[in-house]
């Protein structure tokens, strides 16, 4: 009986809604019941440690009754106004972000999430400079609306590709493992990188730039780590050619890779950052777009073009204050570079023991395992968008990794690990040694 209602329930998931990024007959979703630390529980009680944060968000864990109060007791008192009111919540949380931001981002414009963000942050930086295209990388994603999936170089926006937000260029990134200029170092191919997109700057008229847009912190393509030097030459290059530089910390943000925000690694400041997912750890929906305050003033006299019904809502910016007490309470920005640390080392072990790890590329706890056929060619175990007849044998390893009580991201050859901030010790290696025993299926296809 138990069963048969559990099943009921998924059923009414597929028959009235829709699901992201899926072949709506091929679905077989878990029917989560309820979340605990790093842990989600489904209906029948089974237990699946999650080790992607979900989507890379969940950065305090699962079931925080701090959260819950706070939400709570703003609902209590107010529940929702217009923008256009102040309200304490509000106030509180940008003084916060500017206070554990980048210097000069001292200003934030609230969305409901990252997408919204990036759609934001070009819109604005258009209007700012007068100018009209934007660059960005192709490996990289910045979320499903209009203007973030343009701006994305990720192959889910062919689909759409023909509604695309117009004048958007796209670059190779500096993908070491795998160069497009065939370095023999990160720190060459950086430089063939850099020198590329000056190039195409000058191709296109750096005149006609508005921004370029950065991930602080490689995410869902693949975390593929920045040369040392990279994010400093692009500020250069911005400087030079009076482009704004917009940095997306909707996944690298608050934490994740050890530091507040990814870009904190490389000691660069961007004019525009886009934050979202870690600022409330997806327990209610809230982003925002920084900006610096020469940005700011510019506006302060003429008309902002920016609005949104639900900008600066009253609950989620409850929700955020809540998760921002927690970080710094319990020194999770800290933990997560020392357990990043930890990862590091319990990753090392597994290429011992894993002939199809070719690559593992992480920051603190936003990493990539990538399995390929071969170490010395580098064949990747599935390609680059890879069609289902060539995704057979990650399939199987996706398959065995939840069979064995896991949640995590695999996508094309990549394993992501990205568990929550306040994971332990040993919850890493309960959730390596599931990884360990689902690789074993790749090696079998070793050439």
């Amino acid at each position: 009986m138990k069963t048969a209602i559990k099943n009921s329930k998924i059923q009414d998931n597929l028959d009235y809604t829709l699901f992201s990024w899926s072949a709506q007959g091929a679905l077989n979703p878990i029917h989560a019941d309820r979340g605990e630390g790093v842990y989600i529980y489904d209906n029948s009680g089974k237990k699946y440690i999650d080790f992607s944060s979900q989507l890379m968000n969940v950065n305090i864990g699962h079931g925080r009754k701090e959260v819950t109060d706070a939400v709570t007791e703003q609902m209590n008192k107010l529940s929702y106004v217009a923008p256009s009111f102040s309200t304490d919540v509000r106030g509180e949380l940008g003084k916060r972000l500017a206070e554990c931001s980048p210097k000069n981002l001292t200003k934030t414009f609230f969305t409901l999430g990252g997408a919204e963000a990036i759609d934001n942050s070009i819109k604005l930086a258009r209007l700012y400079t007068g100018r009209h295209k934007i660059m960005t990388q192709y490996r990289a994603y910045h979320g499903a609306t209009l203007g973030a999936i343009s701006a994305g170089g990720d192959p889910r926006k062919l689909k759409v590709d023909s509604q695309q937000t117009p004048n958007i260029v796209h670059v190779q990134n500096p993908y070491a493992y795998r160069c497009p200029w065939y370095s023999s170092s990160i720190e060459e191919c950086g430089e063939r990188s850099i020198a590329n997109i000056d190039k195409i700057l000058k191709y296109e008229g750096p005149e006609n730039f508005a921004a370029i847009i950065m991930e602080g912190e490689s995410g869902s393509s693949g975390c593929i780590k920045y040369p040392p030097f990279y994010l400093k030459e692009i500020r250069r290059l911005c400087d030079e050619y009076g482009i704004l530089l917009i940095v997306d910390e909707v996944m690298s943000g608050f934490g994740r890779t050890g530091k507040w925000f990814g870009i904190d690694h490389h000691e660069v400041s961007p004019d525009i950052m886009c934050i979202a997912k870690g600022l409330t750890c997806g327990y209610l929906p809230l982003g925002g777009m920084m900006v610096t305050d020469k940005i700011a003033k510019a506006y302060y006299d003429d008309y902002l073009p920016l609005g949104l019904t639900y900008s600066a809502h009253p609950v989620s910016c409850a929700s955020a204050l809540a998760v921002l007490d927690i970080y710094e309470n319990e020194d999770l920005i800290n933990q997560a570079a020392k357990s990043g640390d930890y990862m590091d080392y319990a990753v090392d072990a597994l290429k011992e023991r894993h002939p199809s790890i070719g690559d593992w590329r992480n920051t603190g706890l936003l990493g990539c395992i990538e399995l390929v056929k071969n170490r010395k060619t580098k064949e990747p175990m599935a390609p680059f968008n890879a069609k289902a007849s060539e995704m057979k044998v990650m399939k199987q390893v996706g398959a065995k990794i939840r069979e064995l009580g896991m949640f995590t991201f695999v996508k094309w050859n990549f394993i992501f690990i990205a568990p929550p901030l306040n994971i332990t010790q040993d919850e890493i290696n309960e959730g390596i040694d599931i990884i360990s025993q689902a690789i074993s299926i790749a090696d079998k296809h070793i050439d």
